[in-house]
């Protein structure tokens, strides 16, 4: 079978690597995207005429009727966790099989997460660029982690790794996703509101769906206390951005850090980026190599699982696929 992986040669430097792409290459006969650009839906259909199954990256969008013009498809391989900019009914109306990878980057990312509160706390970043400009940095009292609360907003995977960590730390961690279960008696299971109005530290790690849209705004940020930090390590469309930038502009809470945001790529907004009391990084989170293979070659795994006509781990739609080899 032939497959097209539709990264970009930067893409597929950072985010895939030679040993998933040969291990690719010694399952199926592959098709590689040369292009410095991601391939929109018409150089989609274009690159993909002749392919059985499409791997794609994050930037690459299954959308429209692309599912309906390549008749030879049967499947789409996203080499990430978020499907969003994948329409699954047209695929699933197509016969097309579509997956995604697992989160193979909760330690990568939770340790993003407390390098962040430490940057905070501790103005390391601040520090830093003083020095680099040649002045004399500003000596401020920090925050310690230890004996600090932390309020986790979404209590998944990465969530449930971050509070074991943090717990070891000696911080107190509170909870809020009116949709998980917290079965550990250290940790306190509130609701938003309340999470909000009492930690030192909010790590936002929510689900992104309609429903999660602005989850953070103006609101929700009146409630934060002074002092307090929000980090965002999910998704860019959760905050409302004018209404965070409002909030450090006006010093309501101290700071803020963020690996995402609505700018291109899910990358945190250059204008929100540059706040004197924020800390960016460009979507970084996951970008370790244990993380970004651990994605890679699953989809490897996916791709010979669907050449055996078999329904591998991370689909969508099984139900729903009539292509099978």
């Amino acid at each position: 079978m032939k497959v097209l992986l539709a990264h970009t040669p930067q893409m597929r430097r950072q985010y895939y690597g030679e040993r998933s792409l040969g291990g690719l290459r010694a399952v199926a006969d592959v098709k590689l995207h040369e292009g410095d650009d991601a391939l929109d839906a018409a150089h989609l259909i274009d690159a993909a005429q002749d392919v059985d199954i499409i791997v794609a990256d994050r930037l690459t969008e299954g959308q429209g009727d692309i599912f309906a013009k390549l008749p030879k498809l049967r499947a789409m391989v996203r080499c990430a966790v978020d499907i969003r900019n994948i329409d699954v009914a047209a695929a699933s109306a197509a016969g097309v099989l579509v997956t995604r990878a697992g989160p193979g980057f909760i330690q990568s990312v939770t340790e993003l997460a407390l390098g962040f509160m430490v940057d905070l706390s501790r103005g390391v970043s601040r520090a830093t660029a003083d020095y680099h400009a040649g002045r004399k940095p500003e000596v401020v009292m920090g925050r310690q982690l230890a004996g600090s609360r932390l309020g986790i907003i979404g209590y998944g995977s990465i969530g449930r790794y971050l509070a074991g960590i943090a717990k070891a730390l000696g911080m107190r961690v509170l909870v809020a996703d009116p949709f998980a279960a917290v079965d550990d008696a250290s940790i306190e299971h509130l609701p938003l509101d309340d999470l909000l109005a009492r930690s030192d530290y909010v790590v936002c790690l929510a689900v992104a769906n309609e429903q999660t849209e602005n989850l953070i705004g103006a609101a929700a940020l009146a409630r934060m206390q002074r002092h307090a930090f929000f980090i965002n390590l999910s998704r860019g469309n959760l905050v409302d951005e004018a209404a965070l930038a409002a909030a450090l502009r006006e010093n309501r809470i101290a700071g803020a850090a963020m690996d995402v945001g609505r700018a291109l790529d899910q990358m945190p907004t250059p204008e929100l980026a540059r706040l004197p009391n924020v800390i960016a990084t460009p979507h970084i989170g996951g970008l370790t190599p244990p993380a970004i293979e651990s994605q890679s070659l699953e989809t490897v795994r996916q791709v010979g699982t669907i050449i055996k006509g078999e329904v591998p781990v991370g689909a969508v739609n099984a139900v729903h696929w009539t292509r099978r080899p």
